[in-house]
């Protein structure tokens, strides 16, 4: 057994960092560790913050990060030595910080050589190295977090190759697939499902799941629907997220496109509960990325056993195996992307497709991501 600090956004917080955060001292604590989760005093300050709210509504945090302290606030830079004296007080065997953007580096990359100081090692859960949306200083605040930290754990290639570009060939990497998030519990009955999302029984339903931003692809999905129609003249496209950018550009092509009696778009932050009614929905979740590194989203998709369709950037088509869980396409192709959906459905792919995507539940257990920080904590 080994105390192992978890450093990362949990309750009230919201999204897929936050439900990333959860799960890993789940199963960190469920494998026998003694697990302490550290959270945000403030996460992002409100004018930073693209989305409506940062905080869930669910006023019941999971049991694992109950009581979980609030001491970081990125922006303070007191706070994050005040939260690394506290952290070395604890004598853990090792941090783990949860990373995905360069905002976090400066106080993370600060905390991390204090700990170094103090004989606390660092590891690093790096879902991205990089972000999607790339800004002049995101290399150098990234090498200053990475490169403070004794391994660090990647779950596509592309990251895995980013952090050897910006910390050296000798940095320590334990590499996973994205685990499948259990958090959601059980689909719910599809035809229930589709009365509560007011949704024809009969039609074919494609879901768009997640926030939405450029490198999300929505537009292009938009932008296929049409020619998706004309091979599946039911069709409905259920988009669940919330704009985390002008939401315009997306209605004008609904418009233009004539497509408000296909596209239903529910502009909102989905909440766990709802969650199963979505995919429950769904009969092919469509990720049409025009730029990626790993997706949560394919992983809830897997947790539900609902094939993809998916582009092939980043580390999508690592883990939707093309003609096994799911459909691969090139990226920003719309004709491509709509003669995948419409073959889809005419070729009957659906049960050989969730069949596949139950195989891949099963090979992405969140024991892994547990193994892995083993392996780094024991200098393995």
């Amino acid at each position: 057994m080994a105390r192992i600090v978890v450093v990362g956004p949990v309750h009230p917080y919201r999204g897929g960092i936050a439900h990333f955060t959860e799960m890993t001292v789940e199963v960190l604590q469920r494998r026998g560790h003694d697990v302490r989760p550290i959270s945000f005093s403030r996460q992002y300050p409100e004018r930073l913050f693209p989305g409506k709210t940062q905080y869930e509504s669910e006023e019941t945090p999971p049991e694992a990060v109950a009581g979980a302290p609030r001491m970081i606030d990125s922006v303070l830079p007191w706070t994050w030595i005040r939260t690394a004296a506290h952290v070395a007080s604890l004598e853990p065997d090792g941090v783990l910080f949860q990373y995905w953007m360069p905002f976090f580096a400066p106080a993370y990359g600060l905390m991390a050589r204090w700990l170094r100081w103090q004989g606390v090692p660092s590891l690093a859960l790096v879902h991205n190295a990089l972000p999607h949306e790339r800004h002049l200083l995101d290399a150098r605040l990234s090498r200053f977090f990475l490169s403070a930290c004794q391994g660090h754990v990647a779950m596509s290639d592309a990251v895995a190759a980013d952090i050897g570009a910006l910390c050296g060939e000798d940095v320590r990497i334990q590499q996973i697939d994205h685990p499948v998030y259990e958090r959601f519990g059980d689909p719910v009955d599809r035809s229930d499902a589709r009365g509560r999302l007011h949704l024809p029984q009969d039609a074919p339903v494609l879901l768009f799941f997640g926030f939405i931003r450029e490198y999300k692809g929505l537009h292009v999905l938009l932008e296929a629907m049409p020619r998706i129609r004309e091979g599946l003249p039911k069709v409905k496209l259920v988009v669940a997220g919330e704009a985390y950018e002008d939401p315009e550009r997306y209605r004008s092509i609904i418009r233009d496109r004539g497509l408000e009696e296909t596209v239903t778009w529910h502009d909102g932050y989905i909440p766990g509960d709802d969650v199963p009614v979505y995919f429950g929905a769904a009969d092919l979740v469509v990720q049409p990325y025009v730029s990626a590194t790993q997706s949560g989203v394919a992983q809830i998709a897997f947790h539900f056993e609902t094939p993809m369709v998916v582009t092939d950037v980043g580390g999508l088509a690592e883990v939707v195996p093309h003609e096994d869980a799911g459909l691969v396409v090139p990226p920003e192709d719309p004709p491509a992307l709509a003669d995948a959906v419409v073959r889809f459905f005419a070729d009957g792919l659906a049960p050989d497709l969730r069949a596949g995507a139950q195989r891949q539940k099963e090979n992405h257990s969140p024991d892994r991501l547990g193994e892995a920080v083993e392996h780094l904590i024991s200098g393995k």
